[in-house]
C-alpha cells in the first residue's frame, strides 16, 4: 500500500474555492445559443427574465467571463459540508488486483445525499436576492428536489417540486425529506397543470420523465406571480456552480503531485460530469494538460452515444426554449430504470459542444452491470452508492481492469455523486434477480428523432 497518499485527501476551509469556473471562456467553439421557438432567434435576457432569476440569466448567457465570484453567503453555506473528501479507493484496488490508483470525489456527505446542493443553494440565494416568493422545479431520483428544498428552507422561500412519477412511487422517503424541509411535492405528470393534463390524456399509463416534470414546473412558475423556475442540471449556470467539485479535486490532487490519467463522471443532463470535468477540460483547451475524460450514461437513455446533435426542446411539453444538444427527442420517455437522475432525453449544451469537438468520449452501460459494480463497491469501500454514481463506478472498474491486463498504474478519478440509501427498492430488485435491462431499439429512437423541431435545424 502506498503510504504517502492517505485514504482521504482533505482541504481546509480556507482552501474551498471562492470562484466558479466558466469553461465557455476557454472554448474556441462556444455552445450554440438557446433559441426562442416562436421567433427562431437567440434568447435575450428579456426573454429569460420571466422564467429564471435575473442574475442567473446573466450567468447563463455569459460566454466570456472565466471566473465568477461566489457570494459570501453561499461560501458560508458551503462550509457546512465542504470541502468534500477525495478518497483513495485502496480496498477496491485490492479487490480488483489492479495496479491502477483509483480516487473518488465523494459528494454525498450532506443531508441531500448528493452534489446537487452546490447549485441549489446558489439558485435559492439569487431568488431571495431578487425578492421572489418562491421557486418551482422538477426532480428525477429526488436528489435535486431534496437539495432545493433544503436551500429554500435556508432562505425562507416556497418550493414547489414536480417529481417524476415512477421515482415518486419508488422513493417515498426521498419525497418525505423534501416535505420535511417544507416543499410541496407533486408526482409528474399531474392534473395540476395544463401540460400535465395533456400528457396524461395522450399517455395515460406513463411513468413520467424529467422532460414531463420540467414542463409542469415551468408552467407553474410562469402562472404564479413571484415565482421563477430553477433547474438542477443541463443549464450553463448549473454547470458553472458545480465546478466547485472539479476545482476542489484539482487542489486535492496537486497536494500530492497526482496527475489524473482518466476522469469519469455519470451523465444525465450534465451537472455532475460538467462540475467534475470542466476544470480539467479547461486545462486541455488551454494546452496545459491532456486527460482521458469519459461520460457514462444509461443504455436505456443514451443521449450521447445514440442521440443526434441538434436543436430540441428541453421538455416534453415543448414550452421551454430550444437548446442545441445531443438528444433522443423531447418526446422520448425512457424506461423506468432506477437511475432517475439520468432519465433525461438531452444533454448540456456545453458538454454537447465539447463532445462534438472530441474533448471527451461517452459510453452507455446497462443497469444490471451498473448494480453489479455498485454492489462490489459497497462491499469493499463501505459506501452504498446512488444508481447514478454507480454508472461512473462501472466504468472506473472497467478501466482499472484494463490496467490489470496491461500492467499500467494509471490514476483514475471518478465522481461519487451521492449515496443510495433512498434507492433500496432498486437494490432489492438487483439482489432478488428481478432487475432487467430495457434498451430502446434503433427504430424507436429514429421515431422520436424524426419529431425534432424544424426551428434551428433547417
Amino acid at each position: 500500500m502506498d503510504k504517502k497518499i492517505p485514504y482521504k485527501i482533505y482541504l481546509s476551509e480556507d482552501e474551498i474555492p471562492t470562484q466558479w469556473y466558466n469553461v465557455r471562456a476557454d472554448m474556441k467553439n462556444k455552445p450554440a445559443p438557446l433559441i426562442n421557438p416562436g421567433t427562431g432567434q437567440p434568447l435575450t435576457l428579456e426573454d429569460l427574465n420571466p422564467i429564471f432569476c435575473e442574475d442567473l440569466n446573466k450567468q447563463e448567457l455569459d460566454n466570456e467571463t472565466p471566473y465568477f465570484d461566489i457570494p459570501q453567503e453561499i461560501q458560508d453555506f458551503y462550509k457546512m459540508y465542504r470541502p468534500s473528501p477525495l478518497i483513495r479507493a485502496y480496498f477496491l484496488e485490492k479487490a480488483l488486483g489492479t495496479p491502477a490508483h483509483i480516487y473518488y470525489k465523494f459528494e454525498g456527505n450532506n443531508t441531500s445525499g448528493s452534489h446537487k446542493l452546490n447549485s441549489s443553494i446558489a439558485q435559492a440565494y439569487y431568488a431571495k436576492k431578487q425578492g421572489l416568493k418562491g421557486v418551482t422545479t422538477e426532480t428525477g431520483a429526488g436528489q435535486w428536489g431534496t437539495a432545493l428544498s433544503m436551500a429554500c428552507s435556508y432562505f425562507d422561500l416556497d418550493c414547489k417540486v414536480y417529481m417524476v412519477k415512477c421515482s415518486y412511487e419508488q422513493k417515498p422517503f426521498r419525497r418525505e425529506v423534501m416535505r420535511t424541509y417544507g416543499a410541496t411535492v407533486t408526482p409528474s405528470p399531474s392534473m395540476t397543470t395544463q401540460v400535465g393534463k395533456k400528457i396524461l390524456s395522450e399517455h395515460p399509463d406513463t411513468t413520467g420523465s424529467l422532460g414531463c416534470a420540467i414542463s409542469e414546473a415551468v408552467e407553474a412558475a410562469v402562472t404564479n406571480p413571484g415565482y421563477r423556475y430553477v433547474l438542477g442540471s443541463v443549464l450553463n449556470q448549473v454547470l458553472l456552480h458545480q465546478t466547485i467539485i472539479g476545482l476542489e479535486t484539482q487542489k486535492a490532487l496537486k497536494k500530492y503531485d497526482i496527475k489524473p490519467d482518466i476522469i469519469i463522471g455519470c451523465a444525465g443532463g450534465g451537472s455532475n460530469l460538467g462540475g467534475l470535468a470542466t476544470p480539467f477540460i479547461g486545462e486541455m483547451l488551454r494546452g496545459e494538460a491532456d486527460y482521458k475524460v469519459i461520460a457514462v450514461e444509461p443504455a436505456s437513455c443514451p443521449s450521447f452515444t445514440r442521440g443526434k446533435y441538434a436543436y430540441d426542446f428541453c421538455d416534453t411539453g415543448m414550452i421551454c426554449p430550444l437548446a442545441k444538444m445531443y438528444t433522443l427527442g423531447s418526446q422520448f420517455i425512457p424506461s423506468a430504470n432506477h437511475a432517475g437522475g439520468l432519465r433525461f432525453h438531452g444533454m448540456s449544451p456545453i458538454l454537447s459542444q465539447l463532445y462534438h469537438d472530441g474533448l471527451f468520449e461517452a459510453r452507455a452501460v446497462e443497469q444490471t452491470a451498473v448494480f453489479e459494480a455498485a454492489t462490489q463497491f459497497a462491499r469493499v469501500e463501505g459506501i452504498l452508492p446512488a444508481p447514478e454514481s454507480s454508472h461512473a463506478i462501472r466504468v472506473a472498474i472497467d478501466e482499472a481492469l484494463k490496467c490489470k491486463e496491461t500492467g499500467e498504474a494509471k490514476n483514475i478519478v471518478f465522481g461519487l455523486t451521492g449515496t443510495g440509501y433512498f434507492d433500496l427498492y432498486a437494490y432489492e430488485q438487483y439482489n432478488s434477480k428481478t432487475m432487467t435491462d430495457v434498451i430502446p431499439s434503433d427504430e424507436t429512437i429514429a421515431e422520436y428523432l424524426a419529431k425534432l423541431p424544424k426551428v434551428g435545424n433547417e
